[in-house]
């Protein structure tokens, strides 16, 4: 084994351990450095707690689906699509909280049943293809054996 350094190669061992040492080093410095930096950036924004996570409520609407212009500018509706009013029983203080309908819940229901039956009869015609590949395979073999008598 020859080396690229005058000196024998168990001396060389210790460069390439130390310029691997400061590899590893940036690459962890640039990693946890721009973690660092993206703490403190959201750190910064200071954000609302609502009042139905901090006491009592009261359910004003029932649940129903955001419109468009609120779809975009409230944060309740960002989350499922459907909202419901309620008021805050210590505060007065009306509010929107996200939901989940029924409906919803029945609709992405039948498109998970969906899903699994054209995987179920995917996976089925997968099992019959290779087994017939298989059974070819057999039978063959068999053949050549037969004819090699």
């Amino acid at each position: 084994m020859e080396s690229d350094c005058r000196i024998p190669v168990a001396c060389c061992r210790p460069r390439f351990l130390l310029l691997h040492a400061l590899f590893w080093g940036l690459v962890s410095l640039r990693v946890f450095g721009a973690a660092l930096l993206n703490e403190e950036k959201t750190a910064v924004k200071p954000v609302a707690t609502p009042c139905w996570l901090m006491e009592e409520f009261v359910v004003v609407d029932e649940c129903v689906p955001c419109s468009d212009f609120h779809s975009k500018t409230q944060f309740a509706c960002k989350q499922t699509g459907y909202v419901e009013r309620i008021n805050c029983t210590k505060s007065s203080r009306e509010d929107y909280k996200s939901c989940r309908s029924a409906s919803m819940e029945e609709h992405l229901f039948w498109k998970f049943e969906a899903a699994t039956m054209a995987l179920t009869a995917f996976f089925a015609a997968l099992v019959v293809v290779r087994q017939r590949q298989l059974d070819r395979r057999a039978s063959e073999k068999v053949r050549r054996q037969i004819e090699s008598i």
